[in-house]
């Protein structure tokens, strides 16, 4: 992965995350505090799986949002029908109430 992924996902959690004091309980469940690790390689694999959880978790809300846009979209769809079925109804409806209209006798005036 290029260093600029890295950083750019890093930015992006980073900016995203409530700002942490240092006394303060983790706050973003599935990640681990790297900062108390003391070996470069150990830190260095800690953030590897902060990174790893926080794509998988984006691309968990990738495929949410994207299943969630479908489901509108479908509707959208279906209710678009619906009204022009319903429109079509009306248009007959008036037609048909325009021919008894016309059908009917002129009303006369009471005396």
């Amino acid at each position: 992965m290029p260093a600029a992924c890295v950083a750019a996902i890093l930015a992006v959690a980073l900016a995203s995350a409530p700002v942490l004091t240092p006394a303060t309980a983790q706050d973003v469940r599935g990640l681990e505090n790297c900062m108390v690790e003391k070996q470069v390689e150990r830190r260095t694999g800690c953030l590897q799986a902060n990174i790893e959880y926080l794509q998988q978790a984006l691309q968990k809300n990738v495929r949410e949002t994207q299943r969630r846009l479908d489901a509108a979209s479908a509707e959208i769809t279906a209710l678009r029908a619906e009204a022009a079925g319903l429109a079509k109804t009306i248009g007959e409806l008036r037609r048909t109430l325009d021919g008894i209209a016309a059908r009917a006798p002129p009303a006369e005036a009471k005396k």
